[in-house]
């Protein structure tokens, strides 16, 4: 705990205080909705527990988000407003990471999937637990709280697993998301000065940059969590791979896609409430997930096209075809038709990764319409996609087999590993910041 707390500390010690009393009220929420027998009681209980998270989480990511919104409602009817009531405040790294990892808590408490643990050391290291902290994978306490009660015992072979993963998520990230990232922003920040074919290989270039960088960040904290005995779940398994969205989001940030399925479209009724009713809890997933990321109408834009996408899945009832499965796990190569499938599927990810990246939707919508009216074949930054693109698309074919990646032998993790120590000494000092920080 401790440790875990000069982690978060480091970057800004006053922001350790709504860590701590979000750990203080669902340690005790937690405790008390076990001791209550009268239902009304346990409910009210969960909500306090709900709004305190949810508030706090509202005034330091949403606040100036609605209030912004609000004026601006009243710009577009002609009314301008004399003073916007904005606050100036930071967003703490993190807030929506470990805000749903401890509303989960309470939430299996109520339901009696959990009994809640009187010892407060280990259930504020639940929470704050550093790897995985800032930016997931979004623990459940069924998975995590467990293992931080029980003694753990060093495990050679399970190190080993950390260390590969600690290595390969560093060589996403900064071979491949931190060298994509100077593109990226020159050709969004000047998108206007570029024929299409750069502004859709630009939308290409974002997202296996942020797909590096997040899913990057996952396997090294899932990789140092090893090392110190701890198991955190999987958080991508392989995404660009997938052959609908609805496989899509089974393996894109499996964690909170996971969390929502649990803590909010099976309260809602999920499919089981008729077509149109499972419909509208679909978009209100979608919805919800885009504005999780972000307080900004092209979040909310890009998770209504995630909703849009995975309507045909549904209906067709296609939607979990794939769940199990990977694509040609024991072929060397794909069929032509799941080339078109994840080609299909990925062309239209990469579509709506363009609102993801945009300032607002404006400038995201004429981003999209210049890549089909100004489109040319002779683009810019084309190389990249064999410096670093096609590599890592052949890699993650080789290791789809097995996400521990125990089946490549110690000669590629050496070359690997001097690979990223090169990068490592040449971006001294340059290296961005994750991505998902800012959530």
């Amino acid at each position: 705990m401790v440790s875990s707390y000069v982690f978060y500390g480091w970057w800004d010690y006053r922001f350790l205080l709504l860590i701590i009393l979000s750990t203080i009220v669902d340690y005790f929420v937690g405790i008390e909705v076990q001791r209550q027998s009268d239902l009304s009681k346990k409910k009210y209980l969960l909500w306090a527990s709900m709004l305190f998270n949810l508030g706090v989480l509202g005034v330091f990511k949403y606040y100036n988000f609605f209030v912004q919104s609000w004026v601006e409602m009243f710009h577009w009817f002609g009314y301008e407003m004399k003073n916007s009531w904005t606050l100036n405040i930071i967003l703490p790294v993190g807030i929506s990471f470990y805000t749903f990892q401890t509303m989960s808590y309470t939430i299996d408490v109520y339901r009696g999937n959990l009994k809640p643990t009187k010892d407060f050391i280990s259930f504020a290291s639940f929470v704050s637990f550093f790897p995985q902290l800032v930016a997931g994978p979004i623990e459940r306490a069924t998975n995590l709280l467990p293992q931080i009660l029980n003694k753990r015992v060093f495990n050679s072979k399970i190190a080993e697993q950390g260390v590969r993963l600690i290595v390969w998520g560093m060589f996403k990230k900064v071979v491949i998301a931190d060298s994509l990232a100077p593109v990226v922003d020159n050709i969004f920040s000047d998108y206007t000065a570029f024929d299409g074919g750069t502004l859709l290989l630009g939308a290409i270039y974002f997202a296996f940059q942020i797909y590096c960088d997040f899913s990057g960040y996952s396997d090294i904290a899932i990789g140092i969590s090893k090392l110190f005995g701890f198991e955190l779940m999987s958080n991508f398994k392989f995404p660009y791979f997938s052959r609908n969205i609805g496989e899509f989001w089974r393996r894109w940030h499996i964690s909170l896609s996971t969390w929502f399925r649990d803590y909010l479209y099976i309260p809602l009724g999920g499919s089981r409430v008729g077509k149109w009713f499972s419909l509208r809890n679909i978009f209100i997933i979608f919805l919800v997930s885009g504005f999780w990321h972000g307080a900004n109408w092209t979040f909310v834009i890009w998770g209504f096209i995630h909703a849009f996408l995975y309507v045909p899945s549904f209906v067709l009832k296609t939607n979990r075809k794939y769940l199990s499965e990977v694509v040609a796990e024991d072929s060397l190569l794909p069929s032509f038709k799941e080339i078109w499938q994840m080609g299909v599927n990925f062309f239209f990810v990469v579509i709506a990764w363009v609102f993801f990246r945009s300032e607002n939707a404006l400038q995201a919508f004429d981003y999209i319409k210049r890549i089909f009216s100004e489109f040319s074949v002779h683009v810019s930054y084309k190389y990249y996609l064999f410096y670093y693109i096609l590599p890592l698309v052949l890699l993650e074919w080789v290791f789809r087999k097995d996400e521990r990646l125990s089946h490549v032998n110690k000669a590629f993790w050496f070359g690997l590993s001097v690979v990223l120590l090169i990068f490592i000494t040449a971006k001294f000092g340059g290296q961005k910041s994750f991505i998902y920080f800012q959530f």
